[in-house]
């Protein structure tokens, strides 16, 4: 990829903070041509900040159609995250634009940051440790003491909607606090201590719901009050995905 008359390609980088707010170094992308690092672009500006660029790098900066159709130099739109719904990827694919993203490298942290949401509303840690810290527990006169009853994970009914490369990270930490794993996907296969359902017998069921799925055109907003309203009244609904899908 190149521009006219040989001219190294202009590279812009729409909100860099995000993924790099200083502990890195942007020096090996910018061997690849004229590098244009920002650390962050409001919305009326994406055009005219990518104006030129044959790439351009997102992280959550929005990426519209009317953006798209501005540019006709760009060729490539490489999305630093998993989520790709910051760019509009029909309008890039009339273009004849690549658009790209990354899908595994959050893995682990989201799964760790979905069962820290579990465990803060079963455990409730926070709570518990700004009671004692109150002389709460000081002043207990039993030994055994807590402020809200504690929920146990063990025996208790994961359901996983959406099982991908999170989905299933965030499966294997479920199976070893003895949860038992529900699954709402696209794909059913066969696979050991895991029942494949559909999205209603999941939410009906399960005693924590976590979404773990794209966010597209068909789902936004697919957990409704219809669908909310099945749940049980003790479940947990956790949303590590993206916000529209509920």
């Amino acid at each position: 990829m190149s521009s006219a008359h040989n001219q190294p390609p202009k590279i812009v980088v729409l909100d860099g903070h995000t993924l790099n707010p200083g502990d890195l170094s942007w020096d090996a992308l910018g061997e690849l041509g004229d590098l244009t690092v920002h650390d962050r672009t409001p919305p009326e500006q994406v055009t005219a900040r990518a104006m030129g660029a044959e790439i351009v790098f997102t992280n959550k900066s929005l990426v519209p159609a009317e953006a798209i159709e501005s540019l006709p130099q760009l060729r490539y739109i490489g999305v630093l995250a998993t989520g790709y719904n910051v760019v509009d990827t029909a309008a890039a694919r009339a273009a004849g634009m690549t658009v790209t993203n990354i899908p595994a490298y959050g893995t682990a942290s989201v799964a760790q940051m979905t069962f820290a949401l579990i465990l803060e509303l079963t455990q409730q840690p926070a709570l518990h440790d700004a009671s004692v810290h109150a002389g709460d527990w000081s002043e207990c006169l039993d030994f055994c003491y807590w402020k809200k009853p504690l929920v146990e994970l063990d025996g208790l009914t994961l359901g996983l909607v959406g099982y991908g490369e999170i989905g299933q990270a965030v499966a294997r930490l479920g199976r070893a606090f003895g949860m038992k794993i529900l699954v709402h996907t696209r794909t059913v296969r066969e696979e050991p201590d895991t029942r494949f359902v559909d999205c209603e017998t999941l939410f009906a069921e399960a005693d924590v719901v976590s979404l773990h799925c794209p966010l597209t055109n068909e789902n936004q907003g697919f957990v409704n009050a219809q669908l909310l309203s099945q749940m049980k009244p003790t479940a947990f609904l956790i949303n590590t995905a993206r916000g529209p899908l509920v």
